[in-house]
Order: C-alpha cells, then structure tokens, then sequence
C-alpha cells in the first residue's frame, strides 16, 4: 500500500491524548487483508486547518457554499460529537506503524533534526513514510512576505554581506591589538563589535525567524522553495496528491492531505477572491471545499470510489482571535463556547468529521455518538486487519463497530481535554442514561471580559495568569446545554457531588497511565538554533526555488 501526505502542521505537547493530527498519518498500517466484504480499500484522509463546525452546510451553514463537502456527508456517515481532544500528544504512547509505501505530504511541524540539520532525525522519511511533500514547519502570517522575492533574496545577501564585512573588520582589529601588529583602542574594536552583533540581529529578526527560515517547502529531505511561494501552494498540493492517485489506482495506496486551508494567512487564489458572503475567510473556506471537490472527482473518475474510504475533519475548531483590523479572519463555531486553544471550551474541540465509502457503510447517516480524532488510528489499523499495540494505553476507539452498527453506542466513556501539559476539562459519557457531563478545572481568562476570546494576547494562555482554577469545576450538562452557558451547581443538579466525585476517580486513574517523558516544549527546546535550521544555499543565506511553473496548470 501506498501513503502519500500532502499538507501545506501540529504543535507536539505532553499529555494522555495521543491526538495531534500530524502524528496519526504515521500510524497508518498497509496490510494484505481488510474487513470483510471490503478487501484492500485505499485510504483518503483530508484534515482541514482551524474549520470551525459552523462553517459547513452540512452542519447548517446556509451562506458559505460548501457543495463537495456537504456531498461527501449525503453519501457517508457524519459524526455530531466529533471531538479534537485537544493539540496533545504522549510519546510514551506513540505507535509508529506503517507498511510497504507510506507517503506523506503537506504541513509537518513535529520537528525535523536533532543534532545537525542534515539528520532528519524528525522527517517523516524517518517515521515509516517513503514521500514527503510540504511544510516541515508550520504557517505563519510572515509567509506571505513581499510580491518581490528577488528584491528580498537581494537584500538578504546584501545584509549578510556586510555583516560579513563588519566581522573580518572586528577580528583584524583583535588580532592586530593582540598582537600589537598596530595600535587601535578597547573602546574601538568593543564598539565596532557591538555595531555589528545590532545589525547582525536586525537582519535576523527581518529574515530569521519568520519568513526565510520557517517558510520552507520540502520534496523528501530536499529544500524546493525557500522562502516558499504561497501564491503557488495549492496548485502544487493538488497536482501533487492527484498526481499520486494517477500512479497508484492499481494498488491500495494512504493518501493523507492536511491543507493550509482555513488557516491564516489564508491563501486565497485569484479564482475564489470575493467569492463568499463572508470575506476573505469564506473566499478560503470555498475554496478548500472546491480542492476536496477536485480530489474526490479523481477518485470517482478512476473508479476508485467504491473501494476508497474517505475520512474529512478538523484539527480545531475556529479561531476567534484571528482578525485584521475589523475583518474576522477565523472560522464560525456554531452555538458552541469558544475556539482553537481555549482548553475545553466546546467550540474549539468539537469539529467536522465525516465519513465516506459507498458499498461498505451507509449512506447519508448522522452518528450522535461521542467520537475523536484519536478514532482514525485503531479505525485503520482495523481496516489493515492488525492489531493496536498492547505496550501502552490507546486513547482511540476504532470507528467501524459504529459505521457498520454492529454496535450502537461509543465506546468512550472519558474524554480529557488538555491545554499543553495541563489538564483544563473531562467529559463523561455516561453510559446508563446517555446524559454527556463535562467538567472544566480551568479555564482561560477572556479578554475583555466575557467577549469569548483572548483577544487582547491572540490566543488563550494554558496556565498562570491567563487562566482561572474552578474548585469545585464548572459542570454542564452537554445534553441539555451543548453551548455551556448554564454552570450547574449542587443547588441545581441533585447528582452534582456524585458527578464531580466519578469524574475526579477517572482523573486519578487516568493520570496512572501516563509515563513521565521530557518536556517537549521547554525553554531550551523553544530556543531557535541555527546548527539545526533546514538552509538551501549557504547558511544564513538560505534561499532557493527548484518549484519554478511546476504547477501553473493545475487551476
């Protein structure tokens, strides 16, 4: 089997989820036989970027057009309660399973070297995939840069130039005063060092951390555009996964696209510029759509549909900060609290998930039933007929008992809902009378003040001053109040202390599971450091563009 990853990322963190959408592509098994009356289906995964579930038709969005989507749904199976468990990922509980031709392309961001930046000790070359293509880091703002690269990259090397000038002119002066070659004051050589380390960080800062080092496209372990150009993406994603299903229609192949889309800065093509009722962010959102159209048209004309198993989400739910001026610049959550990195508040944990493979499961059904994104890795290791690993804790629950209705209930009872390493929210799914709970031990601080969003920081802190301890937590009853707008209390819930009690037992016994890892997000792992930052070209003069006009007839 063949698994391509086409993505034009996810933060790693410490946690009990094993979530992170990044990772899960990895654990993609290619094997000989499938679940009954399916044998060898391929596999199509699309994750959308920060999509908030009310940006979609088929989840009662009736202004921004979502065709393709919303048809994927009336052929499949869509899921309500389909939970992102939060940016969260234990490497304690990892399991790195792949096969014969695992392909990967898009956005990475689980890091790339570890000692030098020709190890690739990150890649996804290394973690069972034979092809990447895309972002080994994630997107920012600073992507789209200048219209004039040329007039960049000349300026770049001219900074570097006198750069290079200012320190041979610093070290003769050292070594002329060391030894006394001539005779040139402290003051001189300590002031000319210091004119220079300024300038040196002036162009560091203009280039180094934003667009030139973070905004690099990779074709295996090869730089092909640095900075790369936005405006090109994503014919060049498209033509790349289409291309793949051309070379793999005769074998089952894993196809995994994790667009840019509706991440900002989001790139928009001329084609769907003022297209949408809602800017710039419904142009983007139309324009996603119309790529899952194209996609699924190559399927269908290949007479790949029947025997492809399609599988459409979001990594978060929309966010709320996103804005330019008076222009919102973020997804729509529906009726649901909060967004994208507010801990356990529903908007940002619950997203689209959808479901499609005509032949095997029904058509044009909707699941009511607590399900995640953790699902999809015991859900293909099922379809591979193998066997998750035994060695750890698997926080996903295979979805086809439920697609196929050999059962009629999720098999999740608890759910945690993590905010980097800590713990903000648990949900019980409590099995005896349906009813869902969910109780938050923290939550952010919003600001201003009930406005529902951190936007006077851009996005919520998990931790000091940012958020707000509740003890007891805040319950709700999801049930009755999906927007979790109604705190209750033992005043108002007889079961309150029976409910915080079980919930408080199932936060014990799940803290006993996790092994203790280093923390991945420490001070000295967030230090940028440059023996380790991907160049083409001559380090710090990393530029290049083997991309040229590769994907101007895509479109």
């Amino acid at each position: 089997m063949h698994l391509l990853h086409i993505r034009g990322s996810q933060e790693v963190y410490q946690g009990k989820q094993w979530s992170c959408l990044k990772i899960w592509i990895l654990l993609c098994l290619f094997p000989r036989t499938f679940v009954s009356n399916a044998s060898k289906p391929n596999i199509l995964l699309i994750l959308a970027d920060d999509l908030g579930i009310g940006d979609v038709g088929c989840y009662g969005n009736d202004t921004i057009r979502t065709p393709n989507i919303d048809s994927l749904a009336k052929e499949g199976v869509k899921f309500t309660q389909h939970i992102a468990a939060a940016a969260v990922c234990t490497p304690s509980r990892a399991a790195f399973l792949t096969g014969r031709y695992p392909i990967r392309s898009g956005k990475w961001h689980l890091g790339v070297n570890c000692k030098s930046r020709y190890d690739h000790c990150h890649h996804p070359l290394n973690h069972g995939f034979d092809y990447f293509y895309g972002m080994p880091f994630t997107l920012l703002n600073e992507c789209q840069g200048t219209d004039e690269p040329e007039l960049a990259k000349s300026l770049q090397d001219t900074y570097w130039l006198y750069t290079q000038i200012i320190i041979l002119a610093v070290l003769t002066l050292l070594i002329g005063k060391l030894t006394n070659l001539f005779s040139v004051k402290w003051k001189i050589i300590i002031c000319l060092a210091i004119c220079g380390s300024l300038y040196f960080i002036s162009w560091f800062s203009s280039y180094g951390f934003t667009k030139y080092w973070n905004c690099i496209l990779m074709r295996n372990h090869d730089i092909t555009e640095q900075p790369m150009k936005l405006e090109k993406i994503t014919s060049s994603m498209l033509k790349e996964a289409i291309s793949f299903i051309e070379r793999n229609k005769h074998r089952p192949f894993l196809l995994f696209v994790s667009l840019l889309h509706v991440h900002t800065p989001l790139i928009t093509t001329k084609k769907f510029l003022g297209r949408s009722r809602h800017g710039l962010y419904g142009d983007n959102v139309e324009e996603m759509d119309w790529m899952v159209g194209r996609l699924l048209d190559v399927i269908d004309k290949k007479g790949l549909k029947n025997n492809t198993f399609i599988y459409f989400a979001s990594d978060h739910g929309g966010s709320l900060e996103a804005h330019s001026g008076n222009a919102q610049l973020g997804g729509w959550n529906g009726i649901y609290k909060g967004g994208k990195g507010m801990g356990g508040w529903e908007g940002g944990i619950r997203v689209p998930g959808i479901i499609r493979w005509p032949g095997v499961l029904p058509a044009d059904i909707v699941i009511d039933e607590l399900t995640s994104l953790m699902d999809i890795f015991p859900t293909v290791v099922q379809l591979a007929g193998g066997a998750v690993p035994q060695d750890r804790v698997i926080d996903g629950r295979s979805l086809l008992p439920l697609l196929q209705g050999t059962v009629q209930h999720s098999e999740h009872e608890f759910m945690f809902h993590y905010c980097g390493v800590f713990l903000h929210a648990v949900r019980w799914h409590q099995k005896d009378s349906g009813t869902v709970w969910k109780a938050h031990y923290t939550t952010p601080v919003f600001q201003p003040k009930d406005s529902g969003g951190c936007f006077r920081r851009g996005i919520c802190p998990c931790f000091r001053d940012g958020i707000t301890h509740h003890d007891p937590p805040l319950l709700f009853d999801l049930s009755q109040d999906p927007s979790e707008t109604h705190p209750l209390s033992a005043d108002t819930e007889p079961l309150f202390d029976t409910i915080i009690r079980r919930i408080g037992n199932a936060v014990e016994e799940h803290r006993k599971t996790l092994t203790p890892v280093p923390q991945q997000l420490s001070h000295y792992n967030n230090m940028w450091k440059p023996w380790l930052q991907p160049c083409c070209g001559t380090f710090p003069s990393c530029w290049c563009d083997k991309e040229s006009n590769k994907a101007e007839d895509i479109l």
